[in-house]
């Protein structure tokens, strides 16, 4: 909540309009009837929020998010209503969804927080991509969609309401597109706008998986071609991905970073050179409005794969798009009697119809460079306390019941976890320390499951985003007499998104053992014990009220590699403002708590596999994107580092407590937070000038390119390390060398930019000598940024 207004204010700085938002119905009714709207989820407090920035607001209210959140919004409860069935003509779901949905438009009319009441929401959502499933829902999802635009518009608003990916949404709900291209989108009537609700900036994380990312020069065509071709409204999902702290993310196995390669990063940092083209980008299409509104675009073909549209507001005065749309090759066009350079999959942007300020293709923005710098600080080693569990059955509050239960049923997610306990007798003469070989069979809807003969772990099995269901063999050794069992079945969030998936089943379902000889024993429709939770839950032990309770045992070394066990420590955070990051990388499963706050589950064990990223490291932006185009750290852990807010730290100690299920090491935990980041700039001479010095009227093409250089709020230009006007040979991204032709600019840039939180420096051989005449040069600056 505390860094509301500089996420808002960098969005505003970046060229944005409007803040969309989901409202999660999960958190604000948690329980039913009972309503939260503190903190983090004050949603009056954040409109307001972005009101006081001067942008508006895009309130999507469902209450169905998706969103890779837990249950894709919807609370635990609305599920064991009798009767019930989501997101279809169902009235209990009815009766419940009207509610929550009145609700919130009451608290914003109460607030006059709409438009017409002189507040910042503009536009209000109700449902979310239900036309990608309504065909499982049979003449219950048609009768479902009329009623829920209805139900919205009987609300009054008096703002506009619109359904995402709702083909037959009905009048006057206006229908709008999510996807990575929404060029060849149009509504279904030629009476509402062309509107573009998520565009994907890049993709979620899920533990196991490589970790995607978009690169911005596609992601600015894509922008570039959808308002091209008529576009009214285009919202990036996501701008800022933040963080799901807590239990708060979806499942199966949605992980806790929400980064989403944004233009503003999980932290809260810009990422360039993403957040600065786009920047570029929407300045320019701005200095298009007054033709955008004017009229419709006349397109006109200039070749294969080329084409332009024009917005005229008088038959002399208009603005152009030029596009190649194929992705192969690069082209020249000849546009009003001139001639334009096109890259492969790119648009140029012509404000007045002849002079080009920006190309989607052409990146001048400044780039950051490798891994940030950071400072650390390791943990108290003095402050060392841990309990391990017992496994299995741990309290009076088990229960006994034939047959394996579904877990969430069981739980109704209130923990991630259950334990399934059973006792098995073995009758036959074994030699002592021997034990008879047996093969153990499960089977599980998913996600996850610890499994323990006899008080010791045998095995861990699990599954992954795209199918939580695993299969889990093992061979274990039974003793004479009586045997335990105790599987712990695991949740990584509850399903979030597809047909019927509030109903979609997670838990141990089939149990067998078996020898070669006998055959095998289904123990699925024995008499099973089962304990919800963990018992470090029961107990509290990630609550600060217990940091010095007897119930730990303390020592200077924790003891390592074991599973079930919790860990507390006390760490003080690293000097300074910023937000801080927890290094887990030496640890197992599990789930961590920082000052009683939950800063969400991790698994570092689990690697992605090793192939299927950019062998070069670099993933061609030309042609269709899709969510496994461009991949990179095959073969990692999907995430290592844990956002901590700096709100939740103090001065002095702070307390961490993990609740580490698999095994690791703690003593190899750090905090770590940012102090610098290398950035680098490379432009030529033929490159535009910047997109905000175009004026109407201006020969625009005289004026000449800039480097521009900008730190983080708070810090400032340390040192150049680079600077070179010439033919400097390298990249950003790649080590820079001196060219055949180079000027000594290096004092220049340092007078221009050390000590500043920004600069600018003008690419002209007035401003930075001629070294050789005639021929194409370029200027290449690399700079530190520290705090």
């Amino acid at each position: 909540m505390q860094v509301w207004p500089e996420i808002i204010n960098k969005a505003k700085e970046g060229g944005l309009d409007v803040i969309e938002s989901y409202v999660f119905w999960n958190y604000h009714e948690p329980v039913k009837g009972q309503y939260y709207f503190e903190g983090r989820f004050d949603l009056v407090r954040f409109v307001k929020t972005v009101q006081e920035a001067g942008l508006l607001v895009h309130l999507r209210i469902g209450p169905y998010a998706c969103a890779e959140w837990n249950y894709g919004g919807f609370p635990i409860w609305l599920h064991f209503i009798p009767g019930i069935q989501f997101r279809t003509t169902n009235a209990p779901f009815k009766n419940e969804m009207k509610h929550f949905l009145a609700k919130i438009v009451e608290m914003m009319k109460e607030e006059h927080l709409f438009a017409s009441q002189g507040g910042p929401i503009i536009l209000a959502q109700v449902e979310n991509e239900y036309g990608n499933v309504e065909g499982s829902y049979g003449v219950g999802g048609e009768l479902y969609v009329k009623w829920a635009a209805e139900t919205a518009v009987s609300l009054n608003t008096s703002v506009p309401w619109v359904m995402c990916v709702q083909d037959d949404a009905p009048d006057p709900i206006i229908n709008t597109c999510n996807g990575f291209y929404c060029d060849m989108f149009a509504p279904n009537s030629p009476n509402k706008p062309k509107m573009w609700t998520e565009n994907y900036s890049g993709w979620f994380l899920g533990f196991g998986n490589p970790i995607p990312y978009r690169p911005v020069e596609d992601l600015a065509f894509a922008v570039a071609r959808f308002f091209e071709t008529g576009g009214t409204f285009q919202n990036y999902y996501m701008y800022f991905g933040g963080t799901n702290f807590g239990r708060t993310a979806g499942g199966p196995l949605v992980a806790t970073s929400y980064d989403y390669d944004a233009p503003i990063d999980e932290y809260g940092f810009l990422r360039q050179p993403k957040w600065g083209h786009l920047r570029d980008l929407h300045k320019a299409i701005k200095h298009c409005e007054k033709y955008l509104i004017s009229s419709d675009p006349t397109r006109v073909q200039l070749g294969v794969n080329l084409e332009a549209h024009i917005y005229y507001k008088h038959s002399n005065e208009c603005a152009a798009f030029l596009a190649n749309y194929g992705s192969r090759s690069d082209a020249n066009v000849t546009f009003n009697g001139h001639v334009y350079f096109l890259p492969a999959w790119s648009v140029s942007i012509l404000p007045d119809c002849k002079n080009v300020i920006f190309n989607t293709a052409k990146v001048v923005s400044q780039k950051t460079l490798g891994d940030p710098l950071f400072a650390s600080t390791t943990l108290k080693p003095s402050s060392w306390g841990w309990y391990k569990e017992r496994v299995g059955i741990w309290s009076n509050s088990s229960f006994s019941s034939p047959g394996l239960l579904e877990q969430i049923s069981t739980t109704k997610d209130t923990s991630d976890f259950l334990w399934y306990s059973i006792s098995i007798n073995v009758n036959e003469n074994i030699a002592p320390g021997q034990g008879k070989e047996l093969f153990l069979n499960i089977e599980s809807l998913g996600h996850a499951a610890l499994v323990f003969v006899n008080k010791k772990p045998i095995g861990f099995g699990y599954g992954n985003h795209e199918d939580a269901s695993f299969i889990l063999n093992e061979k274990v050794a039974l003793n004479p007499g009586n045997n335990t069992i105790d599987m712990l079945s695991m949740m990584i969030g509850v399903q979030n998104y597809g047909p019927w998936f509030d109903v979609a089943g997670a838990g141990i379902f089939f149990v067998v053992i078996a020898d070669l000889e006998t055959g095998k024993v289904d123990l699925s429709d024995e008499e099973w014990t089962y304990q919800v939770g963990v018992e470090g839950e029961y107990l509290g032990l990630d609550n600060i009220s217990l940091a010095n309770s007897s119930l730990w045992t303390t020592g200077a070394t924790p003891p390592v590699n074991h599973t079930l066990i919790w860990y507390k420590v006390s760490f003080l955070a690293p000097e300074g403002k910023g937000p801080l990051a927890l290094d887990l990388a030496s640890m197992g499963k599990g789930q961590a708590w920082v000052n009683g706050q939950s800063i969400g589950r991790y698994w570092s064990t689990y690697l992605s596999p090793s192939t299927g990223c950019n062998s070069s490291g670099v993933c061609d932006y030309r042609g269709t994107y899709d969510a496994n185009k461009c991949l990179k750290n095959c073969g990692q852990p999907a995430q290592t580092l844990y956002h901590i807010p700096r709100t939740w730290v103090q001065d002095g100690e702070n307390l961490l407590v993990l609740h580490e299920e698999l095994g690791g090491d703690p003593s190899k935990i750090s905090v770590r937070t940012r102090t610098g980041q290398e950035i680098c700039a490379y432009v030529s001479d033929t490159d535009p000038p910047p997109a905000s010095s175009w004026k109407p009227n201006s020969e625009f093409m005289s004026q000449n390119p800039e480097v521009q250089l900008t730190c983080e709020h708070g810090w400032h230009i340390t040192s150049i390390n680079f600077a070179s006007y010439g033919t400097p040979i390298g990249s950003c991204g790649a080590t820079f060398t001196l060219g055949t032709c180079n000027a000594d600019v290096f004092t220049i840039v340092e007078q221009a930019c050390l000590g500043k939180e920004g600069c600018s420096i003008t690419i002209s051989t007035e401003t930075l000598g001629d070294p050789c005449p005639g021929v194409l040069k370029s200027l290449a600056v690399q700079a530190l940024c520290s705090n």
